[in-house]
């Protein structure tokens, strides 16, 4: 049920909208008449509205928002919806990044998820992607099954006229191509909306009330067919800020969820002889140090604590280490690796690969692989499985996407040698300085451990200042990992 007050958010949020509208003048267009279904915006991305709109002027709550998805989410539009939260919640900590790759349908961002994603532990991801659908369902399992991130699904914006009498019915969808984008939007993005606990925004049904109301044509929309133009990122932005709103009907402790919870030291979890020890369920566990008004002495170090998640360094488990993106020189943002494996422990280093076509092969590479602290460890093909000497690195054929990637920011043909470029890096501390931030608006929140399998685990810190320790912050995706149903309608 809609509450007075959460209609009079929407309505708060519409006006926020014209208000963007005045300030680009460039856009001459009538605000949308309808913004979403009262009953259905925000729903599914509470947390993050909430921690938005508690953020006060004296407690400024950090929020993480991520971007995510091919060419469509690197438009205009998601900077108009960035300023418009900067604008709406000036008292929070905002942290926004857009990791959008275009042209990489969701079977490539599949793997540079593992890099670009999970790694970033979003609070809010907003997403969107063409391609296959089990592979779409993959990012979205993936998502909720390795970080507590609400995700908002966008459907599809509308790119013909043709698309308003659309099939809706989705007991008459299929993934057989004859009807794709009615069988994405109308069937297989709400259920997978549902499966994984997501949000949708329906922004193709809204695109297509806004063409009606006006009687413009899709095309007005759009700078090639597909992308939004000026106009088409002003609109789609509407359609996206007005779901982004807290809902007065949802009460949300947001660190305390079912996702999130919080142990205060001395009530929660205590100190016996300078040691802590706390059991948990989850992936990630933050350490929360109390404010500080006092300043250091100069000449003073603070104290430090030391770390142990199961009885071991956090440095041990091979699962806190994480890769970055194989870029090449020359090059662009896109890897010409999707993605890196391995099959022995790994190390925080740096990592260099150097690149020759063969003049037999043109699309089959020679590569020499060195570590910056592994040194020289072996060399192969591009058409051939590759394990490093030391087992510090292992690529798959199928991961080598060199002449795409390269074309994508307009390089061709490909050079005759390429340096690509990529580092190994922790999401762990083996040990902390027990010093907070000098912002006292701010929490401090150190990250101690972040990608462990998600399930049950023993935290032990030891520090000789344990006052300095307010509390214990653990997250728990909401999603056990495990297959998706690859594609299947149940």
């Amino acid at each position: 049920m809609t509450t007075k007050s959460t209609a009079a958010g929407i309505i708060a949020a519409a006006m926020a909208l014209s208000q963007a509208r005045a300030a680009s003048p460039s856009v001459d267009l009538p605000i949308p008449k309808n913004l979403g279904d009262p009953a259905k915006v925000g729903v599914g991305i509470q947390r993050t509205m909430t921690l938005l709109a508690t953020s006060t002027s004296q407690h400024r709550n950090t929020v993480r928002i991520l971007f995510y998805g091919q060419s469509i989410t690197e438009q205009a539009w998601w900077h108009i919806v960035a300023d418009d939260l900067r604008q709406r919640f000036p008292n929070a900590n905002l942290v926004i990044e857009n990791r959008a790759l275009g042209g990489f349908a969701s079977d490539m961002l599949v793997k540079t998820a593992e890099t670009d994603l999970y790694s970033f532990y979003p609070d809010l991801m907003i997403f969107h992607v063409y391609g296959s659908h089990p592979q779409y369902e993959d990012i979205i399992h993936r998502t909720r099954a390795r970080t507590t991130a609400e995700v908002l699904i966008q459907t599809d914006h509308i790119t013909r006229d043709a698309d308003l009498d659309e099939e809706t019915d989705p007991a008459k969808l299929r993934p057989d191509g004859k009807i794709w984008n009615s069988f994405m939007n109308y069937l297989w993005l709400p259920t997978v909306a549902s499966r994984y606990g997501a949000a949708i925004e329906d922004q193709r049904n809204l695109w297509k009330q806004y063409l009606r109301d006006t009687g413009l044509p899709a095309k007005q929309f759009l700078q090639d067919g597909v992308h939004p133009n000026a106009q088409g990122s002003w609109l789609m932005a509407q359609f996206a800020n007005a779901y982004l709103v807290k809902r007065d009907d949802v009460t949300i402790d947001p660190m305390n969820c079912d996702t999130v919870r919080t142990f205060i030291v001395g009530k929660d979890a205590r100190w016996r002889r300078g040691q802590l020890k706390l059991a948990f369920d989850g992936n990630r566990v933050d350490v929360i140090l109390k404010p500080t008004s006092a300043q250091p002495a100069a000449s003073s170090e603070p104290a430090k604590a030391a770390v142990l998640i199961d009885g071991r360094p956090p440095s041990e488990n091979p699962d806190l280490y994480g890769f970055t993106r194989a870029l090449s020189q020359p090059g662009g943002k896109w890897p010409v690796i999707l993605k890196m494996a391995y099959s022995k422990p790994l190390q925080v280093e740096d990592w260099t690969l150097q690149v020759t076509q063969e003049p037999a092969h043109p699309k089959v590479y020679q590569f020499r692989l060195a570590g910056s602290k592994t040194g020289p460890d072996g060399s192969g093909a591009s058409d051939q499985p590759f394990v490093s000497r030391s087992g510090r690195i292992a690529i798959d054929p199928k991961d080598w996407n060199v002449e795409y990637s390269l074309a994508l920011p307009g390089i061709k043909p490909v050079p005759d040698a390429l340096t690509v470029h990529w580092s190994v890096v922790p999401h762990f501390l083996d040990e902390f300085a027990c010093a907070a931030l000098a912002d006292p608006t701010l929490e401090t929140a150190i990250t101690v451990a972040q990608g462990l399998k998600n399930g049950l685990h023993t935290l032990e810190l030891s520090c000789k200042d344990p006052a300095s320790i307010a509390a214990i912050r653990v997250y728990r995706p909401p999603v056990k990992e495990g297959p998706p149903s690859q594609g299947k309608i149940e």
